[in-house]
């Protein structure tokens, strides 16, 4: 069984041991290996990028890795942060295509992270079926996590169906980034003051799954936060702040995997521009291990600590873009 997990693992310890470093190698590795094809397929599909962007650098590279890792985990919106901080630092837009190739970190490090709890789940869920044990625990949890990816699979390809240039919708400009941080620092402190957290990691359900995906279906709404509305899900739900991080986590890997694989389908056709292969590669490696670092962090963070200091940093940064804004600072684009 996987029992009440939520945090307890010893590698939640932030020392680094032999352990982790071998996992951090292991990371990027793996990142290397998806990234480094991707500039060869993508010239050999076009010929010519199609939009303008500025060329990142390697140390740019790593720095906005260390934006993509840091905040896709966190409930506060890597879209958000990554449109702002290269804008606010003077180094222009990096691109769609150079940031959706360094996301790629980030799957490889939540799947690396979860990898022991995902063979528990699967290999529990193919024993339940054979044996007709439909009650047990990894069961459930499969069952969740597949019926909670629906809505925001869904709602997903409606709106590509019939919003397809959602890239460049007014739903993406820093104003409405802004509103929508705003808006979850708000719902996030409500789901903090009258959330009982009383329920544990071993009291999950398939129902617990299609609650939070509905709420993951949000973070379609750039500024939301994927991770912001199932933890903002969770708590509403009356989990306990670690529990509801780490099954947000899990339920959130089949989302993430699939939105990777259409952001990568979508570069093979566009091309990658200028991006240079050293900073892509910079970039998801940087990703990756920051990523896990996160993730690390957030679940030992929750288990003695509250998520106001999440809520108080969304309100300021949605205040402060939409100040920037009507001051001339930031171009609401």
């Amino acid at each position: 069984m996987l029992g009440d997990r939520s945090g307890g693992k010893s590698k939640l310890d932030m020392g680094l041991s032999q352990r982790q470093w071998h996992r951090f190698l292991g990371i990027g590795i793996v990142s290397v290996l998806l990234a480094l094809p991707l500039k060869a397929l993508s010239q050999s599909a076009v010929a010519t990028p199609t939009t303008t962007t500025s060329q990142v650098n390697v140390f740019q590279a790593i720095v906005l890795g260390f934006v993509q890792g840091a905040t896709e985990f966190l409930p506060i919106s890597s879209t958000a942060h990554l449109k702002v901080v290269p804008v606010a630092l003077g180094w222009g837009d990096p691109g769609v295509a150079f940031t959706a190739v360094i996301q790629l970190g980030s799957i490889a490090a939540v799947l690396w992270y979860f990898w022991g709890d995902l063979k528990n789940i699967t290999m529990g869920s193919i024993a339940a079926i054979a044996t007709k044990e439909y009650d047990a625990q990894e069961f459930k949890l499969a069952l969740g996590i597949a019926f909670g990816t629906i809505p925001i699979v869904f709602f997903g390809l409606l709106i590509k169906i019939f919003i397809p240039d959602f890239d460049n919708s007014p739903l993406r400009s820093l104003g409405a980034i802004a509103i929508a941080s705003i808006v979850m620092s708000i719902l996030l402190g409500i789901a903090e003051t009258i959330g009982t957290r009383k329920r544990k990691f071993d009291k999950l359900g398939t129902q617990d799954g299609i609650l939070m995906g509905l709420g993951q279906a949000l973070a379609l709404i750039p500024g939301v936060s994927r991770s912001g509305s199932t933890l903002t899900a969770g708590l509403f739900m009356g989990l306990e702040r670690a529990t509801a991080a780490r099954f947000s986590f899990l339920l959130g890997i089949p989302a993430i995997t699939l939105a990777g694989l259409v952001e990568l389908k979508g570069i093979l056709s566009e091309g990658l521009g200028d991006a240079g292969i050293l900073p892509l590669i910079a970039g998801v490696i940087s990703a990756g291990i920051f990523s896990y670092l996160a993730i690390a962090w957030l679940l030992k963070f929750l288990q003695t600590q509250s998520t106001w200091v999440f809520i108080w940093y969304r309100l300021i940064f949605g205040v402060a873009i939409l100040a920037a804004i009507f001051t001339g600072l930031l171009q609401n684009s």
